[in-house]
């Protein structure tokens, strides 16, 4: 298994359980977390006793995705390009794996940690959790799906809404607009959760596999070509006027001026 101090794995009944725990930080990644994430992933998809993966977070929140006090540093000289692509083959992986994933979703789900979610199969959070994607607010965009896979569950309008407008939205709104499939007590999260990667573990792999790939198939070629979109959009929103003056008034404390270049 993978397991480190930052991401927990665990192998019950046929369910791979990928754990985040940081919870000082709401589970939000910086460099170290975000490398051990992928490798427990891989773990779940990869490994062939893991039937159902079941993604989670210690503490009061999901994940709220980036650590900004990490936003835009590239350890070892990495490129932008580089770095966004490696985030996004782990979010494409997920979506083409045959392996049912599950999301259980509470307190933030932010960023980044919206992306894992809208990459899940089937998202069930509980009343606690708050949903947004805080990109376009620091003069980015999401990169790894956001674009591509929120308007197939909300509709285009809500998804503008939440990544051009910034709308953070609650767990009975995400509910209602069709974001997450399941509304829980906090009490209950983890219990329906695991009950329904159990039940689904215990299915015939081949026949959940080819379900999957059945019900994905329309929107398949359409995320690849979305996500090479997004990565385009991203290095060059790294290397605009107006990442360089969002980075420069958070760290001045005042309000940025764009300038469109």
């Amino acid at each position: 298994m993978a397991n480190s101090d930052l991401v927990l794995t665990e192998l019950v009944d046929g369910v791979g359980i990928v754990t985040f725990n940081r919870p000082d930080r709401h589970n939000a990644m910086d460099d170290e977390m975000s490398d051990v994430s992928k490798k427990a992933m891989r773990w779940a998809l990869e490994t062939p006793e893991v039937r159902t993966v079941l993604l989670r977070g210690n503490g009061k929140s999901f994940c709220s995705g980036r650590d900004t006090s990490v936003l835009g540093h590239r350890a070892g000289g990495e490129s932008d390009y580089s770095f966004v692509r490696r985030h996004q083959t782990i979010r494409q992986d997920t979506v083409d794996s045959p392996k049912v994933v599950i999301a259980a979703l509470k307190g933030g789900v932010i960023g980044g940690g919206m992306e894992t979610a809208l990459a899940a199969d089937i998202r069930i959070c509980d009343t606690t959790a708050k949903f947004g994607l805080p990109e376009v607010g620091f003069a980015l965009v999401p990169d790894t799906g956001a674009t591509q896979l929120l308007p197939r569950l909300i509709g285009a309008g809500r998804a503008k809404l939440m990544i051009i407008g910034g709308q953070r939205i609650d767990a009975a709104t995400a509910y209602e607009w069709g974001l997450v499939e399941q509304l829980v007590q906090p009490e209950e999260l983890d219990e329906v959760a695991l009950t329904l990667a159990k039940k689904i573990a215990g299915l015939s792999p081949l026949a959940v596999g080819m379900a999957k790939g059945l019900i994905d198939q329309a929107h398949a070629g359409s995320f690849r070509d979305g996500l090479v979109g997004e990565l385009n959009a991203q290095v060059a929103m790294f290397t605009s006027a107006d990442y360089q003056e969002s980075k420069a008034a958070r760290r001045e404390g005042r309000t940025p001026t764009y300038e469109g270049r």
